[in-house]
């Protein structure tokens, strides 16, 4: 660097930018690092399978997160660990770094906190942001789905699916289901099914309830699974056992899904009987993984400066499931290998296609 590139990047050339982006704030995209890097955001409150660990913990997890967005998408992203001691300070956090970035990933905030951060987001902040244990999860195992249903010849308007976890993965993965034209949905927590008739339910439990279980059952996860299509696990290891898989409709599907350890092993579903095994290990066929999802969903957002809505969501679940070949599929596999590069190009290409 010599004295001519210190007067471009500093005092005084850095101050013509300023003064650019000062009449027209829309510039910061084209002049700064905006338009391509974003933060990945978490309060450490529910790190993996580890649960409420702190900041500091989920550092190393942030920093992973933002090392596969910079090697998949070709993003910029910046792991930030926040010591929050509520909701509302980790919204008003993430309004204050905002115009330093064009989306905000929130990572391992517990449930039911990280609704009410969300619901105050989408009112609030004027750039995109989603939080990827909710809607990369989602987004991953309605891919799964639309696949595994071609494997086993069933409409999603006839199927019976139990979800395993109410929590933030399975609240976001219930709503996206229903929202893309699946009907009977039983949502279990640890307590049993979740129905309107619990008094034990908080506020986002009963509106779960308010839209599922249509036929209003009570009991608990054994009870569910009985003539069930599809079952889906975000739950506990070793809840889901092989007499329950023998009780599903025929043909039965599972996405047993609890990490590291699954509801039940892959092999003991399939000798119980299952059509389909989908797991969120990598050691197994057919693991359903976030990753999936959000490097082509950041890039696609940035690109096209949209909020991840429930239209997109669905158009990048299809992305992912048409990759898969009519040759894979015979072969039971249901989704893409995320080393595919297809992967984040299609899913990018639906989100600008919008």
């Amino acid at each position: 660097m010599d004295k001519t590139d210190l007067s471009l990047v500093y005092t005084p050339g850095v101050g013509f930018v300023s003064e650019e982006i000062a009449r027209d704030k829309e510039k910061v995209y084209s002049y700064t690092w905006k338009s391509n890097t974003i933060a990945v955001v978490s309060d450490g409150t529910a790190v993996l399978g580890l649960g409420n660990v702190g900041p500091e913990s989920a550092l190393p997890v942030m920093e992973g997160k933002a090392l596969l967005i910079k090697k998949f998408a070709g993003v910029n992203a910046v792991p930030i660990c926040i010591r929050s001691k509520s909701w509302e300070d980790t919204v008003h956090f993430v309004l204050s770094i905002a115009p330093t970035f064009g989306l905000i990933l929130l990572e391992d905030i517990k449930a039911p906190e990280c609704f009410r951060v969300e619901e105050a987001l989408d009112k609030t902040l004027d750039i995109p942001f989603f939080h990827d244990d909710q809607h990369g999860t989602a987004i991953a195992v309605l891919a799964g789905l639309i696949n595994a249903l071609k494997l086993v010849n069933k409409k999603k308007e006839n199927v019976k699916i139990v979800i395993s976890g109410a929590g933030a993965a399975g609240t976001a993965v219930t709503y996206l289901l229903l929202e893309s034209g699946f009907k009977d949905i039983i949502v279990c927590d640890s307590k049993g099914i979740i129905n309107t008739k619990r008094e034990d339910l908080n506020e986002d439990k009963y509106k779960l309830a308010q839209k599922t279980n249509p036929k209003g059952l009570s009991g608990g996860l054994g009870l569910a699974m009985s003539g069930a299509d599809i079952f889906i696990g975000l739950s506990a290891p070793g809840i889901l056992t092989g007499d329950m898989i023998r009780s599903m409709a025929s043909d039965p599907i599972v996405f047993a899904m609890a990490n590291p350890i699954p509801e039940i092993d892959y092999n003991d579903a399939v000798l119980s009987g299952a059509k389909v095994v989908a797991t969120g290990r990598s050691d197994y066929p057919n693991q359903i993984n976030n990753l999936l999802v959000f490097p082509g969903l950041i890039k696609g957002s940035l690109l096209s400066r949209k909020k991840v809505d429930n239209k997109i969501k669905i158009k990048a679940a299809q992305a992912i499931a048409d990759i898969v070949s009519e040759e894979e599929l015979e072969k039971g596999i249901i989704v893409p290998s995320p080393f595919n590069p297809l992967v984040v190009e299609k899913v990018t290409l639906a989100f600008l296609a919008q």
